[in-house]
């Protein structure tokens, strides 16, 4: 089957996107072109893949998120900014609310970050600290580690812990451990360890279903909750969350309400064939010019 997408990255987050409103395909289809488009081995590559999906009463449109080993997201907030533009593009708008697989987000197109950098504003919530929300089916002191952990459901799950300096060794033993689907976690969990750098936050994730991957927004969104749940971070201030691929700006009131803006940076378009698992070469690409250079100049500012 031949497929037309946009290649497209949230704060170095990278995905492969396909308007897939006018597609009927099934779940196990969906985790079959998942597994192939986001294959780092493969043509396109990407922490998954993105899918633009129709709207609905209630909705202006939706957004589904097939990791890159197939297995489908409760959300993905990176991505989420990238299916907006891609939503705002195709339906002529600039806000909208977005039907999400177990819950819905507010998306809004802001000033840009910085010059050339389209910025998208989700807000997403309530977060829920309940283990069971977050699918644990015992205490946080089983995890095997002596750190102090806060679970957040995004909805997705997430565990956080704030580190004088991020182990990264450590973070894969323990993600790999979540990964396993163990008794503590069947449903495993996206595990976060952030360096609070004055008033900002350092977010290393290993992301369920992916690996340690150089940004994860729903990651950067339970840490800037769970650092307001810690005392860390002032509910209701600005703060801006690094990670290897970028920054984002984040905010989250006690409710649980979490709001983000991030870029979503368009890279190109072009289409591939698909059969038998497999992606065929990247063909008829169009780079959208300028945007990744955009992006790049952006974070060099900061460094």
């Amino acid at each position: 089957m031949r497929f037309a997408f946009v290649k497209c990255h949230g704060s170095g987050n990278d995905f492969p996107l396909i308007d897939a409103r006018s597609l009927s395909l099934g779940d196990a289809e969906w985790a079959v072109v998942a597994r192939a488009l986001a294959d780092r081995a493969g043509t396109a590559g990407g922490d998954g893949l993105l899918l633009l999906t129709a709207g609905d009463g209630e909705h202006d449109f939706g957004m589904r998120m097939f990791n890159s080993d197939g297995s489908e997201a409760e959300t993905c907030l990176n991505g989420l900014r990238c299916v907006a533009r891609a939503g705002f593009e195709a339906l002529g708008l600039e806000t909208a609310r977005v039907r999400l697989k177990t819950s819905s987000a507010d998306v809004a197109r802001v000033a840009d970050l910085a010059p050339g950098v389209t910025t998208i504003r989700t807000r997403v919530g309530p977060a829920s600290t309940d283990l069971a929300d977050v699918g644990l089916t015992g205490p946080l002191s089983d995890l095997p580690s002596a750190r102090s952990f806060v679970a957040v459901a995004m909805p997705n799950p997430h565990l956080v812990t704030f580190v004088d300096r991020v182990d990264e060794a450590e973070l894969v033993a323990l993600g790999e451990w979540c990964e396993a689907a163990p008794p503590l976690i069947p449903g495993r969990a996206n595990v976060s360890f952030v360096e609070q750098r004055g008033p900002d936050l350092y977010v290393r994730t290993f992301e369920r279903g992916v690996g340690l991957t150089n940004s994860c927004g729903s990651a950067m969104a339970s840490s800037v909750y769970a650092a307001g749940l810690t005392d860390r971070v002032p509910f209701g201030a600005a703060t801006t969350v690094f990670n290897k691929g970028g920054l984002v700006r984040g905010t989250a009131s006690a409710e649980g309400i979490v709001t983000i803006e991030g870029n979503a940076t368009f890279l190109y378009d072009a289409q591939v064939e698909i059969a038998d698992g497999i992606a065929g070469p990247v063909e008829d690409r169009i780079d959208r010019d300028g945007e990744a250079d955009a992006w790049a100049n952006a974070v060099a500012a900061l460094a």
